[in-house]
């Protein structure tokens, strides 16, 4: 019987594969069946870690508005001292629409705009004490 030759689809798929796991140490870029699982793996940690990566970039955004905020040393009248729970509340009363991302480079770039921003608020918090509004009615 004559010999029957087979395509070349096969190791084109697998080249391929080799390609993507030419970095992996081991049996890992060398075998078939482990690549294919290392692939596997590699892409669901990608989406995992991008997904995290969101959450922490958040995270950092919050605690640069907060220390710079805290940094500030001015205190509402009905309070202590400003911080970032705080200044973001009445930021969405005011309706201030900014984001925390810009808000951090606010803080970070421009601390004088952020300091403008919270003594904008803070006045007009005790604009509205004087009038006889509550604290709850700032800005409405």
């Amino acid at each position: 019987m004559t010999r029957i030759r087979r395509g070349y689809i096969a190791r084109r798929r697998r080249t391929k594969i080799r390609l993507f796991a030419s970095s992996f140490r081991g049996s890992h870029s060398k075998l078939t069946r482990t690549i294919i699982q290392q692939k596997i793996r590699a892409l669901v940690s990608a989406q995992r870690d991008r997904d995290r990566q969101k959450r922490n970039f958040r995270r950092l955004w919050i605690s640069r508005i907060n220390a710079v905020i805290r940094t500030n040393k001015v205190s509402y009248s009905y309070c202590k001292l400003i911080n970032y729970s705080k200044l973001i509340n009445n930021l969405y009363k005011r309706q201030l629409l900014l984001n925390r991302k810009i808000l951090a480079q606010i803080a970070l770039l421009n601390r004088n705009c952020l300091y403008m921003i919270s003594n904008d608020i803070i006045n007009k918090i005790n604009k509205n004490k004087e009038i006889g509004k509550k604290p709850t009615e700032f800005f409405t």
